[in-house]
């Protein structure tokens, strides 16, 4: 009697089958809708027209046609990140799929879907677990980077006392770029031996069966972002002057009466931006670099 499955012929391999997201789905709908309309221009007719008379002259005497020389394309770092950190998702989404991400950037996100909600929901049912949310009016970049640094100082508080916080934000300097990113969890080692904190990312599905080896590569990728900059704030001294300067803030800022009294209420006084960078830099200096296990859920 014959098997109804044939067996795979000699010499053949037999390949690994990988069941694509709701969420992938919709960010390859949106890829293929933004293909099929046609890429937009660099520039306008209106621009090429103006800049055709300037360019023939150089390409001429280069011994070529015009239509031979496209115009240089900046990267889309320098086009979508100048002046901004790069995010530790960046970094992941372009390592799970670079075309997806390059159409991300340049045609905005898909809408979110059911998952894709309910994935932020349950972050936001973790944080409340362990963080208490405070609303501030924020009214510029230095008193959104106060904010920031003040959150951290507040979490690493509370790791330090109470042994987990959750939604640390990290930031520093890999390969000459900003990057930025938020820890969903830091806990401390129950074991009494070990005072190097671990670093935790939570991870939500669709439906209940093991991610792809794929998919936890990815994840294994962001958490060790999260490590580097992590280890980095604790063992590197902070570049503040390259911060001032990379995002354009000034380290005087005088602090609205709104965050001062947020910054109060957590038993600090600070009246200039620069007062909560050294709040801030003083909190690195006493931390322990984080474990080298890492903890993926």
């Amino acid at each position: 009697m014959h098997s109804d499955s044939a067996a795979p012929h000699p010499g053949t391999e037999e390949l690994p089958v990988e069941v694509v997201s709701d969420e992938e789905m919709a960010f390859i709908d949106a890829a293929l809708a933004a293909a099929t309309a046609g890429a937009r221009p660099l520039l306008s007719s209106a621009a090429r027209r103006a800049a055709a008379p300037l360019s023939c002259a150089a390409y001429s005497a280069a011994g070529g046609d015009i239509e031979d020389f496209p115009l240089p394309r900046r990267s889309l770092l320098a086009r979508f990140r100048e002046r901004r950190a790069l995010a530790v998702t960046d970094i992941t989404a372009t390592e799970w799929c670079e075309k997806q991400m390059e159409f991300v950037l340049e045609h905005g996100k898909p809408e979110r879907t059911e998952a894709m909600k309910a994935g932020s929901d349950r972050h936001a049912q973790l944080e409340q677990e362990v963080v208490e949310r405070v609303d501030i009016a924020i009214r510029s970049a230095e008193e959104l980077w106060a904010v920031k640094f003040m959150n951290f100082i507040v979490g690493t508080n509370q790791l330090m006392f109470e042994g987990i916080t959750r939604e640390i934000p990290v930031i520093g300097v890999v390969e000459g770029s900003w990057m930025i990113g938020i820890i969903d969890e830091i806990r401390m080692p129950m074991d009494g031996i070990s005072f190097q904190p671990i670093l935790v990312d939570t991870k939500t599905r669709v439906r209940p069966t093991i991610p792809s080896e794929a998919q936890k590569r990815n994840g294994r990728l962001q958490l060790m972002c999260y490590k580097y900059l992590w280890d980095n704030l604790i063992s590197e001294k902070f570049p503040a002057e390259n911060f001032f300067s990379y995002f354009d803030l000034d380290p005087n800022y005088l602090l609205s009466d709104d965050v001062k009294q947020y910054i109060s209420s957590l038993g600090f006084s600070a009246k200039t931006f620069e007062d909560v960078l050294k709040y801030f830099k003083v909190t690195c200096d006493a931390l322990p670099r984080s474990r080298e296990l890492l903890f993926l859920r």
